[in-house]
Protein backbone atom coordinates (compact mmCIF):
# COMPACT_ATOMS: atom_id res chain seq x y z
CA UNK A 1 0.00 0.00 0.00
CA UNK A 2 1.38 3.10 -1.24
CA UNK A 3 1.99 6.06 1.52
CA UNK A 4 -0.67 8.91 1.98
CA UNK A 5 0.60 11.88 -0.16
CA UNK A 6 1.09 15.09 1.95
CA UNK A 7 0.24 18.26 1.83
CA UNK A 8 3.85 19.63 1.91
CA UNK A 9 4.51 17.39 -1.33
CA UNK A 10 1.50 18.37 -3.32
CA UNK A 11 3.30 22.47 -2.70
CA UNK A 12 6.59 20.83 -3.36
CA UNK A 13 5.31 19.86 -6.69
CA UNK A 14 3.39 23.21 -7.34
CA UNK A 15 6.98 24.92 -7.22
CA UNK A 16 7.29 23.18 -10.36
CA UNK A 17 5.12 25.28 -11.83
CA UNK A 18 5.95 29.05 -12.78
CA UNK A 19 3.98 31.93 -13.08
CA UNK A 20 3.69 32.67 -16.70
CA UNK A 21 6.33 35.71 -18.01
CA UNK A 22 8.22 34.87 -15.00
CA UNK A 23 10.89 32.42 -13.83
CA UNK A 24 9.39 32.16 -9.85
CA UNK A 25 7.12 30.09 -9.58
CA UNK A 26 3.55 30.06 -7.89
CA UNK A 27 4.47 29.03 -4.46
CA UNK A 28 6.97 31.61 -4.08
CA UNK A 29 4.86 34.27 -4.82
CA UNK A 30 2.59 33.25 -2.54
CA UNK A 31 -0.83 32.88 -4.61
CA UNK A 32 -1.36 28.98 -3.32
CA UNK A 33 -3.90 29.67 -1.35
CA UNK A 34 -5.23 26.65 0.06
CA UNK A 35 -4.57 22.84 0.03
CA UNK A 36 -6.92 19.66 0.75
CA UNK A 37 -5.62 16.13 0.57
CA UNK A 38 -8.62 13.55 1.05
CA UNK A 39 -6.35 9.91 0.23
CA UNK A 40 -5.58 9.62 -3.26
CA UNK A 41 -7.61 13.40 -4.10
CA UNK A 42 -6.18 16.95 -4.09
CA UNK A 43 -8.03 19.93 -3.91
CA UNK A 44 -5.93 23.29 -4.23
CA UNK A 45 -7.41 26.40 -4.64
CA UNK A 46 -5.19 29.34 -6.45
CA UNK A 47 -5.62 33.07 -5.98
CA UNK A 48 -4.76 35.38 -9.06
CA UNK A 49 -5.05 39.04 -9.80
CA UNK A 50 -5.28 39.35 -13.93
CA UNK A 51 -7.63 40.00 -16.76
CA UNK A 52 -5.48 37.89 -19.11
CA UNK A 53 -7.54 34.58 -19.42
CA UNK A 54 -4.21 33.07 -20.76
CA UNK A 55 -2.41 32.90 -17.02
CA UNK A 56 -4.63 30.75 -15.25
CA UNK A 57 -5.32 28.81 -18.39
CA UNK A 58 -1.72 28.03 -18.31
CA UNK A 59 -1.13 27.82 -14.59
CA UNK A 60 -4.69 25.17 -14.04
CA UNK A 61 -2.56 22.79 -17.26
CA UNK A 62 0.44 22.77 -15.42
CA UNK A 63 -0.49 22.61 -11.92
CA UNK A 64 -3.07 19.39 -13.04
CA UNK A 65 0.43 18.02 -14.96
CA UNK A 66 2.51 17.84 -11.62
CA UNK A 67 0.15 16.97 -9.09
CA UNK A 68 -1.06 13.99 -11.72
CA UNK A 69 2.61 12.90 -11.50
CA UNK A 70 2.37 12.42 -7.76
CA UNK A 71 2.49 8.48 -6.43
CA UNK A 72 -1.16 8.02 -5.93
CA UNK A 73 -2.50 10.69 -7.48
CA UNK A 74 -6.02 10.03 -8.71
CA UNK A 75 -7.98 12.85 -8.46
CA UNK A 76 -6.79 16.40 -8.94
CA UNK A 77 -8.69 19.61 -8.72
CA UNK A 78 -7.41 23.27 -9.40
CA UNK A 79 -9.60 25.73 -8.68
CA UNK A 80 -9.10 29.64 -8.99
CA UNK A 81 -10.19 32.52 -7.17
CA UNK A 82 -9.53 35.75 -9.53
CA UNK A 83 -9.81 39.10 -9.18
CA UNK A 84 -8.78 42.30 -11.32
CA UNK A 85 -6.00 43.68 -10.37
CA UNK A 86 -5.32 45.84 -7.53
CA UNK A 87 -6.91 49.37 -8.33
CA UNK A 88 -6.30 52.42 -6.91
CA UNK A 89 -8.44 52.48 -3.21
CA UNK A 90 -10.91 55.24 -3.53
CA UNK A 91 -9.63 57.04 -6.56
CA UNK A 92 -12.16 59.29 -6.40
CA UNK A 93 -11.34 60.27 -2.78
CA UNK A 94 -7.74 61.68 -2.85
CA UNK A 95 -5.89 61.34 -6.50
CA UNK A 96 -3.16 63.25 -7.43
CA UNK A 97 -3.51 64.69 -11.22
CA UNK A 98 -1.52 62.91 -13.42
CA UNK A 99 -0.41 60.00 -11.60
CA UNK A 100 -2.02 56.67 -12.34
CA UNK A 101 -0.29 54.41 -9.71
CA UNK A 102 1.08 55.38 -6.04
CA UNK A 103 3.12 52.65 -4.97
CA UNK A 104 3.64 52.63 -1.35
CA UNK A 105 7.55 51.34 -0.33
CA UNK A 106 7.62 50.98 3.48
CA UNK A 107 9.01 48.51 6.81
CA UNK A 108 8.40 48.13 10.59
CA UNK A 109 11.63 48.91 10.98
CA UNK A 110 14.89 51.08 9.91
CA UNK A 111 17.52 49.59 8.39
CA UNK A 112 16.24 47.06 5.73
CA UNK A 113 17.10 48.92 2.68
CA UNK A 114 14.10 50.58 2.40
CA UNK A 115 15.18 53.58 0.60
CA UNK A 116 17.54 50.89 -1.37
CA UNK A 117 14.81 49.13 -2.82
CA UNK A 118 12.04 52.11 -3.55
CA UNK A 119 15.20 53.70 -5.54
CA UNK A 120 16.23 50.68 -7.62
CA UNK A 121 12.70 49.97 -8.23
CA UNK A 122 12.26 53.42 -9.30
CA UNK A 123 15.06 53.31 -11.46
CA UNK A 124 14.31 49.81 -12.84
CA UNK A 125 10.29 50.25 -13.63
CA UNK A 126 11.67 53.98 -15.39
CA UNK A 127 14.21 51.81 -17.66
CA UNK A 128 11.35 49.83 -18.19
CA UNK A 129 9.81 52.15 -19.96
CA UNK A 130 7.22 54.04 -17.42
CA UNK A 131 6.83 57.49 -16.59
CA UNK A 132 7.91 57.40 -12.67
CA UNK A 133 8.29 59.94 -10.10
CA UNK A 134 10.39 58.89 -6.67
CA UNK A 135 9.31 60.59 -3.36
CA UNK A 136 11.02 60.28 -0.43
CA UNK A 137 8.55 60.51 2.64
CA UNK A 138 11.36 60.36 5.05
CA UNK A 139 11.47 63.68 6.26
CA UNK A 140 14.08 63.04 9.32
CA UNK A 141 16.45 60.63 7.66
CA UNK A 142 16.31 61.72 3.47
CA UNK A 143 18.71 59.88 1.44
CA UNK A 144 17.07 60.18 -2.01
CA UNK A 145 19.14 62.78 -2.67
CA UNK A 146 22.13 61.62 -2.03
CA UNK A 147 21.08 57.73 -3.48
CA UNK A 148 21.67 59.88 -6.80
CA UNK A 149 24.33 62.11 -6.39
CA UNK A 150 22.40 65.13 -6.74
CA UNK A 151 22.82 68.70 -4.74
CA UNK A 152 20.05 70.61 -6.53
CA UNK A 153 17.40 72.82 -4.77
CA UNK A 154 14.00 72.72 -6.46
CA UNK A 155 12.34 75.65 -8.10
CA UNK A 156 8.91 76.86 -7.32
CA UNK A 157 6.63 78.12 -10.04
CA UNK A 158 4.70 81.13 -10.11
CA UNK A 159 1.75 79.14 -8.55
CA UNK A 160 3.77 78.40 -5.39
CA UNK A 161 4.16 74.68 -6.38
CA UNK A 162 7.60 72.59 -6.40
CA UNK A 163 9.41 71.14 -9.43
CA UNK A 164 11.13 68.17 -9.10
CA UNK A 165 14.32 67.43 -9.49
CA UNK A 166 14.55 65.21 -12.69
CA UNK A 167 17.79 62.68 -12.79
CA UNK A 168 18.14 60.03 -15.04
CA UNK A 169 14.63 60.17 -16.21
CA UNK A 170 12.85 60.15 -13.11
CA UNK A 171 11.04 62.88 -11.30
CA UNK A 172 12.72 63.20 -7.62
CA UNK A 173 11.59 64.98 -4.31
CA UNK A 174 13.12 64.36 -0.75
CA UNK A 175 14.24 66.84 1.95
CA UNK A 176 17.59 65.61 1.17
CA UNK A 177 17.54 68.77 -2.05
CA UNK A 178 15.95 71.54 0.39
CA UNK A 179 18.83 70.64 3.47
CA UNK A 180 22.86 71.92 3.76
CA UNK A 181 24.73 69.07 4.49
CA UNK A 182 24.62 68.25 8.32
CA UNK A 183 21.31 69.94 9.03
CA UNK A 184 19.02 68.18 10.84
CA UNK A 185 14.95 68.33 10.44
CA UNK A 186 13.61 69.26 13.80
CA UNK A 187 10.41 69.65 13.69
CA UNK A 188 7.60 68.21 15.87
CA UNK A 189 4.35 66.00 14.12
CA UNK A 190 1.96 68.91 12.94
CA UNK A 191 4.53 70.25 10.76
CA UNK A 192 6.06 67.01 9.17
CA UNK A 193 2.79 66.21 8.47
CA UNK A 194 2.39 69.58 6.57
CA UNK A 195 5.67 69.15 4.48
CA UNK A 196 4.08 65.52 3.53
CA UNK A 197 1.08 67.11 2.31
CA UNK A 198 3.30 69.66 0.32
CA UNK A 199 5.27 66.61 -1.40
CA UNK A 200 2.61 65.14 -2.53
CA UNK A 201 -0.03 67.66 -2.99
CA UNK A 202 2.11 70.87 -4.29
CA UNK A 203 4.61 69.31 -6.50
CA UNK A 204 4.31 69.37 -10.07
CA UNK A 205 4.27 66.14 -10.94
CA UNK A 206 3.40 65.74 -14.34
CA UNK A 207 2.17 62.75 -16.24
CA UNK A 208 3.23 59.62 -14.55
CA UNK A 209 2.86 55.65 -14.20
CA UNK A 210 4.24 55.45 -11.55
CA UNK A 211 4.61 57.76 -8.26
CA UNK A 212 6.79 55.98 -5.67
CA UNK A 213 6.92 56.60 -1.96
CA UNK A 214 9.76 55.89 0.42
CA UNK A 215 8.32 55.94 3.69
CA UNK A 216 9.83 56.22 6.82
CA UNK A 217 10.35 53.08 9.08
CA UNK A 218 7.67 52.37 11.16
CA UNK A 219 3.55 53.56 11.64
CA UNK A 220 3.91 56.10 12.90
CA UNK A 221 2.55 59.97 11.78
CA UNK A 222 3.87 60.44 8.48
CA UNK A 223 2.69 57.24 7.54
CA UNK A 224 -1.24 57.71 8.80
CA UNK A 225 -0.87 61.85 6.89
CA UNK A 226 -0.04 59.63 3.45
CA UNK A 227 -2.81 57.12 3.61
CA UNK A 228 -5.33 59.86 4.49
CA UNK A 229 -4.38 62.47 1.96
CA UNK A 230 -3.81 60.11 -1.22
CA UNK A 231 -5.33 56.71 -2.37
CA UNK A 232 -2.41 54.42 -2.61
CA UNK A 233 -2.88 51.96 -4.83
CA UNK A 234 -1.08 49.65 -2.43
CA UNK A 235 1.85 49.17 -0.42
CA UNK A 236 5.29 47.19 -0.85
CA UNK A 237 6.89 45.83 2.74
CA UNK A 238 10.49 45.43 2.70
CA UNK A 239 12.17 43.25 5.75
CA UNK A 240 15.19 40.88 6.13
CA UNK A 241 15.14 37.16 6.60
CA UNK A 242 15.54 37.89 10.33
CA UNK A 243 12.55 37.26 13.23
CA UNK A 244 13.44 40.67 14.50
CA UNK A 245 12.80 42.04 11.45
CA UNK A 246 9.76 39.86 10.30
CA UNK A 247 8.03 41.08 13.64
CA UNK A 248 7.90 44.68 12.76
CA UNK A 249 7.03 43.68 9.10
CA UNK A 250 3.88 42.04 10.60
CA UNK A 251 2.97 45.54 11.76
CA UNK A 252 3.68 47.53 9.11
CA UNK A 253 1.48 44.80 6.87
CA UNK A 254 -1.17 45.02 9.68
CA UNK A 255 -1.32 49.00 9.74
CA UNK A 256 -1.93 49.00 5.93
CA UNK A 257 -4.61 46.69 6.01
CA UNK A 258 -6.50 48.44 9.20
CA UNK A 259 -6.76 51.46 6.77
CA UNK A 260 -7.96 49.25 3.60
CA UNK A 261 -4.74 49.44 1.55
CA UNK A 262 -3.39 46.67 0.13
CA UNK A 263 -0.73 44.93 0.35
CA UNK A 264 1.01 44.16 -2.93
CA UNK A 265 3.71 41.97 -1.76
CA UNK A 266 6.95 41.28 0.52
CA UNK A 267 10.89 42.27 -0.68
CA UNK A 268 13.35 40.05 0.66
CA UNK A 269 16.33 42.39 1.03
CA UNK A 270 19.74 41.22 1.92
CA UNK A 271 18.64 37.71 1.36
CA UNK A 272 21.23 36.12 0.85
CA UNK A 273 25.23 36.72 -0.13
CA UNK A 274 26.58 35.47 -3.46
CA UNK A 275 30.44 34.86 -2.85
CA UNK A 276 32.77 35.98 -5.47
CA UNK A 277 35.47 33.48 -4.58
CA UNK A 278 33.51 30.35 -4.81
CA UNK A 279 30.14 31.04 -6.01
CA UNK A 280 28.15 29.82 -2.99
CA UNK A 281 25.01 31.71 -1.31
CA UNK A 282 25.82 32.34 2.38
CA UNK A 283 22.24 33.06 4.12
CA UNK A 284 23.90 35.47 6.71
CA UNK A 285 20.46 37.00 7.99
CA UNK A 286 19.03 33.38 7.75
CA UNK A 287 17.03 31.81 5.20
CA UNK A 288 13.60 31.61 3.83
CA UNK A 289 11.95 34.12 6.57
CA UNK A 290 10.49 36.36 4.01
CA UNK A 291 9.09 33.63 1.71
CA UNK A 292 7.53 32.05 5.28
CA UNK A 293 6.07 35.32 6.44
CA UNK A 294 4.74 36.45 2.58
CA UNK A 295 2.89 32.61 2.99
CA UNK A 296 1.22 33.85 6.13
CA UNK A 297 0.06 37.22 5.23
CA UNK A 298 -1.04 35.70 1.87
CA UNK A 299 0.73 38.01 -0.35
CA UNK A 300 3.23 37.15 -3.19
CA UNK A 301 6.99 37.40 -2.03
CA UNK A 302 8.18 39.90 -5.03
CA UNK A 303 12.17 39.78 -4.81
CA UNK A 304 14.85 38.60 -3.14
CA UNK A 305 17.41 41.29 -2.72
CA UNK A 306 21.54 40.32 -2.49
CA UNK A 307 23.23 41.75 -0.17
CA UNK A 308 26.16 43.17 -2.06
CA UNK A 309 29.26 45.12 -2.78
CA UNK A 310 27.81 47.15 -6.13
CA UNK A 311 24.02 48.08 -4.42
CA UNK A 312 25.76 49.46 -1.70
CA UNK A 313 28.53 51.28 -3.87
CA UNK A 314 25.87 52.76 -6.02
CA UNK A 315 23.66 54.05 -3.18
CA UNK A 316 27.06 55.69 -1.75
CA UNK A 317 28.71 56.84 -5.19
CA UNK A 318 25.01 58.39 -6.18
CA UNK A 319 24.90 55.70 -9.38
CA UNK A 320 21.90 53.17 -8.30
CA UNK A 321 22.52 49.65 -9.90
CA UNK A 322 19.79 49.39 -11.29
CA UNK A 323 21.13 52.00 -13.75
CA UNK A 324 23.04 49.02 -14.81
CA UNK A 325 22.81 46.96 -17.81
CA UNK A 326 20.76 43.59 -16.16
CA UNK A 327 22.69 41.67 -18.82
CA UNK A 328 26.04 41.91 -17.12
CA UNK A 329 25.13 42.89 -13.64
CA UNK A 330 23.23 40.49 -11.53
CA UNK A 331 21.78 42.89 -8.69
CA UNK A 332 20.42 45.05 -11.70
CA UNK A 333 18.74 42.13 -13.28
CA UNK A 334 16.78 41.17 -10.18
CA UNK A 335 15.71 45.00 -9.83
CA UNK A 336 14.33 44.74 -13.12
CA UNK A 337 12.58 41.48 -12.56
CA UNK A 338 11.30 42.78 -9.19
CA UNK A 339 10.25 46.13 -10.93
CA UNK A 340 8.24 43.24 -13.75
CA UNK A 341 6.63 41.62 -10.58
CA UNK A 342 5.14 45.03 -9.62
CA UNK A 343 4.11 46.28 -12.54
CA UNK A 344 2.37 42.47 -12.88
CA UNK A 345 0.55 43.09 -9.95
CA UNK A 346 -0.15 47.04 -10.41
CA UNK A 347 -0.58 47.23 -14.00
CA UNK A 348 -1.03 50.95 -15.67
Amino acid sequence: MSASITEDQVREALTQVPYPGFSRDIVSFGLVKSIAVDGSQIRVLIGLQTKDPEVPKQIFQQSKEVLHALPGARQVDVEFDIKDPVQAQAEVKSAIPGVKKIIAVASGKGGVGKSTVSVNLAVALQKAGYAVGLCDCDLYGPSVAHMFGSDESPNATADNEIIPIESDGLKLISMGFLLEDRSPVIVRGPIATRYTQQFLRQVVWGQLDYLVLDLPPGTGDIQLTIVQTVALTGAIIVTTPQEVALIDARKAAAMFEKVNVPVLGLVENMSYFLCPSDGEKYHIFGEGGGAQEALALGVPLLGQIPIDIPTRAGGDNGRPVALQDPATSEPSRIFQALAKAVSTYAPV
